[in-house]
């Protein structure tokens, strides 16, 4: 319904705490912003791995009569939720990848995108492997359980040597929990503890929730193994210029967690004030389009001297799928999802702030709707720069061809849009507003505004969207 891009993988893990499976479902309730197509924990009790795992939210896979004690005992667990993409939404994809080999048993969740995957699984292929998902997490495991490295770390240091992307993994072994950041650090991971025991999570609400106290952020670059003898950190790849995701802050974290050293809230916050430095307009009102666009909205206001309104409510229990009325409703799928508030907008020169366009489709549909709702003036302000490229590192991104921005000039996209004006947020502007908060340049990914791609492969300049496994997961 909501022309927004797509994030495609929450995880979590913990070791050595009785209620291990228990505490990873509640981290995954926290997570699941990061993935509502499915969701699987596997558990261990220092000898098995036991596995459970289901399309669909959190909530339906584990359902209130759920014995984890009985399904998933033991000490240590991780957990994944995922977002698929067209293709891809099948049970044999659901993450975490259980496997036996000769070592014992393995567990792999994996949040990223690996941009050599096809090439590594064709040779895989030719050698002799056969695989049973289209996730490009499989080559990973593939690539362990032919490694004849002597450890565990050899093993991952050597598999993980070869691929290239994006990975934020979490590992679990019948007795150690493995997390592992790679190189460029392109998606966020924090190390916890509650009780003794350790915790990953992708990002930090996760910790909030369970009341784990937060340690730090796992380094680019950097692997950490939890065993019974406590916590080792190795950095065992060669050194790469970290460039985490900035859309991490504009769109996909949640508001409450710190990725990348920085508060999310407050970084999207900033954004809106520079954006209203920026792109000023004489308005009545300042309105966000809800959720992910009102911190960005309330700092556009209080930079701007505008007052801020609840201008558009959103339904919060609208699912992925619904019927439409066989006679036609103008815009259904968004006004199924937002309405406006007509007292608030009437007459009004109203500015409306979302974070980022895509297609443009339902931006279009989003100002239509405020402006039959009796507003006298619609201003877009947008609060990221024009998304002109698809991204490679874990996100789901449509053809470049699909993009408005790579085939429309601001202009153009405005009289698409139907709005008075728009307004983007300029990528300097981006980059100095995440920068404000520690005073120095972070060198974050902004490949998706610019095409500046940290992590090329071969190919990248033939395709518009990287083909993985027809409907693969990144």
């Amino acid at each position: 319904m909501f022309d927004k891009l797509h994030e495609e993988c929450g995880v979590f893990g913990i070791l050595g705490h009785p209620e291990a499976a228990n505490l990873t479902y509640l981290g995954l309730y926290s997570l699941q912003h990061r993935g509502q197509e499915s969701c699987g924990i596997v558990a261990s009790d220092g000898y098995n791995l036991r596995t459970w795992k289901g399309m669909g939210r959190v909530n339906s896979v584990f359902k209130e009569s759920f014995n984890f004690a009985e399904r998933l005992p033991g000490n240590n667990a991780i957990g994944h939720v995922r977002y698929s993409t067209a293709g891809g939404n099948n049970e044999k994809n659901i993450q975490p990848i259980r496997v036996d080999y000769a070592h014992g048993g393995i567990a792999v969740a994996h949040n990223g995108n690996l941009v050599n995957a096809q090439e590594l699984r064709n040779e895989l292929e030719r050698e002799g492997s056969i695989f049973s998902t289209i996730a490009d997490t499989e080559v990973i495991v593939h690539l362990l359980a032919r490694s004849r490295a002597k450890t565990l770390e050899d093993r991952l240091v050597e598999s993980l040597s070869v691929v290239k992307g994006a990975y934020s993994l979490v590992i679990l072994t019948e007795s150690r929990l493995v997390a592992v950041r790679d190189p460029n650090g392109f998606r966020p991971l924090a190390l916890g503890k509650l009780d003794g025991a350790y915790v990953v999570a992708s990002e930090t609400c996760a910790f909030d929730l369970i009341e784990a106290e937060f340690i730090r952020e796992i380094e680019p670059g950097e692997m950490l193994v939890v065993s019974k003898d406590g916590l080792q950190s190795y950095h065992p790849f060669a050194d790469s210029k970290p460039s985490p995701c900035v859309f991490e802050y504009i769109y996909f974290a949640r508001p409450d967690s710190r990725i990348f050293g920085r508060n999310v809230y407050q970084v999207r916050k900033e954004f809106g004030r520079q954006l209203a430095r920026e792109c000023p307009v004489e308005a009545d009102l300042v309105m966000a389009v809800p959720d992910s666009g009102v911190p960005a909205a309330m700092g556009f206001a209080e930079e701007a001297g505008i007052p801020f309104e609840v201008g558009l409510i959103r339904n919060h229990y609208v699912g992925r799928t619904f019927i439409e009325p066989q006679q036609s409703i103008r815009h259904f799928g968004v006004k199924l999802k937002l309405n406006p508030v007509r007292s608030v907008i009437e007459g009004k020169r109203v500015v409306v702030v979302d974070d980022s366009i895509v297609r443009g489709t339902t931006s279009r549909k989003i100002v239509k709707m405020v402006r039959n709702a009796g507003a006298a003036e619609v201003h877009l302000r947008i609060s990221s720069p024009p998304t002109a490229y698809p991204c490679f590192y874990g996100i789901d991104t449509p053809t470049r061809k699909e993009l408005i921005a790579a085939s429309h000039t601001v202009e153009e996209t405005c009289r698409y849009v139907t709005a008075d004006s728009l307004g983007y947020l300029s990528v300097q502007g981006v980059h100095a507003s995440v920068d404000r908060f520690t005073g120095e340049p972070c060198g974050f990914c902004d490949a998706c505004f610019t095409g500046r791609y940290p992590v090329r492969f071969s190919g990248l300049n033939e395709v518009e969207q990287i083909p993985l496994f027809e409907g693969g997961e990144r």
